[in-house]
């Protein structure tokens, strides 16, 4: 076994020894006969982006091989709201790089995420998790890169107020027990995320934290490694409903919503990009962040108003986006600064040696850090789309490589990090912004559509279902109706409490 497999916490890659971007259908069969595997879950999300599922015992070997060959049939109208009752039977095909032991299921079970495909069998154009696909095939074939990114997954771990250790409120961040209760919730959700697949960083806790009558309220994090652009959307997808079950069975609440009381820190979704060819990180040359990563960065500024449709899809995400927060309203990127939209964040390209000065006796300390270079998008919230979102992003990359314009909008659009002080405040009123409701987000949609439709890769009737969608909040005036009436605003927060 390889260092790459040795320490793998996933007991398919253990016992296959195999990454899952290898597992074929015997693997998968040799591994359930072996390991007494009884049951297989089909997984798929729905146009809501929660995880679906149906549940197969198995009868016998042949049984299985069917399972995992052909799938099964689903109805598409039941799942996504444009596919019309009279022609709605779909397929759901399994695919086997995305394989995992169910952590959950008291019967062994193996739960496999599924692609759609249509009645003659071609991939369904209209599915979120095809259109990321096209989007991450265009990229490759149009640019030579590939898209990877990960997500920075925040949420809210409610649960019942113990009057002993209690946190300063809106300091949490990386606190540790006992000031901070759920730590040993996260580091168990961490490992069943990483053996169910999930290329995982790191986890903490967050800055915010409160309490409210009896409830203790507990924001964390978990952060994922870069890794192809679909592989980051099926693991994202799979941690929510891995962290949503744990909390069911913990016995506490759990939220990624985008805003769940006045004056506290909502939850979002940070994705950290790069580009990369033949095995290397494109996003720094020579220490410094290079030309492709400015025009990956120009392609994100152009696109962030419509990408909001995406990634900020009810009325409580532009109750988070409120100037002169971490959660960015002007259109601008910047070093380090966590309230521009794109952020370039620390990426080990000094010239000194930290490991080694901090460890003087050890001589041996070569590393290269290249490779941790990324770009942020700061704007997107748990109310995503995951598949659409990340689809959207790629497609921005792709739009930023192709601008005549992207390294001198990139200029203009670059802060200091600095800029938010009085003394820079006209420069601030010369930045574009995001949109500020559900309505403008679709506005903006309108206006780049060709972007997103060019090369097939985002289907119009998505996007016209999108747009649709955004619209049936009607929220053009909300925020001005009951940002200053905190129990209207609290009933909007419970009406998308488990959004996404």
């Amino acid at each position: 076994m390889n260092d790459n497999k040795l320490l793998s916490p996933n007991p398919l890659v253990q016992f296959l020894d195999k990454l899952p971007s290898e597992f074929t259908r015997n693997d998968l069969i040799h591994f359930i006969e072996e390991q007494g595997i009884e049951m297989v879950n089909l997984r798929y999300t729905g146009g809501d982006g929660r995880l679906k599922t149906l549940n197969f015992v198995i009868n016998n070997r042949r049984h299985l091989e069917g399972i995992l060959s052909n799938g099964e049939r689903v109805d598409g109208s039941s799942l996504f709201k444009h596919i019309n009752t009279g022609a709605s039977d779909l397929y759901v095909v399994p695919k086997y790089k995305t394989a995992f032991v169910n952590p959950f299921a008291e019967i062994p079970t193996l739960d496999i995420l599924c692609a759609y495909y249509d009645k003659d069998g071609n991939p369904m154009k209209n599915s979120p998790e095809y259109i990321l696909r096209k989007a991450a095939e265009v990229m490759k074939e149009k640019t030579g890169y590939e898209f990877h990114c990960m997500g920075e997954l925040e949420y809210y771990v409610i649960s019942d107020r113990e009057h002993v250790f209690e946190a300063t409120d809106q300091r949490g961040y990386h606190e540790s027990f006992p000031f901070n209760r759920m730590e040993e919730f996260r580091t168990a959700a961490l490992h069943t995320i990483a053996a169910c697949g999930g290329n995982i960083k790191y986890g903490h806790s967050e800055v915010g934290n409160f309490t409210l009558g009896d409830k203790v309220y507990e924001q964390n994090e978990i952060e994922f490694l870069p890794v192809p652009v679909e592989d980051a959307a099926d693991q994202l997808v799979i941690a929510k409903w891995i962290l949503r079950t744990m909390a069911y069975n913990y016995g506490v609440d759990l939220t990624f919503a985008p805003k769940i009381s006045v004056g506290k820190a909502g939850s979002g979704l940070h994705i950290h990009t790069k580009l990369v060819k033949d095995g290397k990180n494109a996003m720094i040359e020579n220490g410094m962040l290079s030309d492709v990563a400015k025009r990956a960065i120009a392609g994100y500024l152009d696109l962030a108003p419509s990408l909001t449709a995406f990634g900020n899809t009810n009325p409580t995400s532009y109750f988070r986006l409120v100037p002169h927060q971490e959660a960015p309203t002007n259109i601008c990127w910047g070093d380090r600064n966590r309230s521009v939209l794109v952020r370039v964040p620390l990426g080990w390209t000094g010239n000194i040696n930290m490991a080694a000065d901090a460890n003087p006796q050890d001589k041996d300390i070569t590393l290269d850090f290249s490779e941790r270079q990324t770009v942020e998008f700061r704007c997107p919230d748990g109310s995503a789309d995951i598949y659409l979102l990340l689809a959207g992003l790629t497609v921005a990359a792709r739009h930023g490589l192709e601008m005549k314009s992207g390294l001198e909008y990139a200029a203009k659009t670059y802060v200091d990090v600095n800029i938010f002080h009085e003394a820079h405040k006209d420069r601030v009123k010369n930045l574009k912004q995001l949109p500020v409701c559900c309505a403008d987000s679709a506005d903006c949609l309108v206006e780049q559509t060709e972007i997103y439709t060019r090369y097939g890769v985002f289907a119009p009737l998505i996007l016209e279902g999108v747009q649709q969608m955004l619209r049936n909040y009607n929220d053009k005036q909300l925020r001005e109706e009951i940002s200053s009436n905190k129990e209207k605003l609290l009933s909007l927060v419970q009406q998308y409490y488990h959004c996404g």
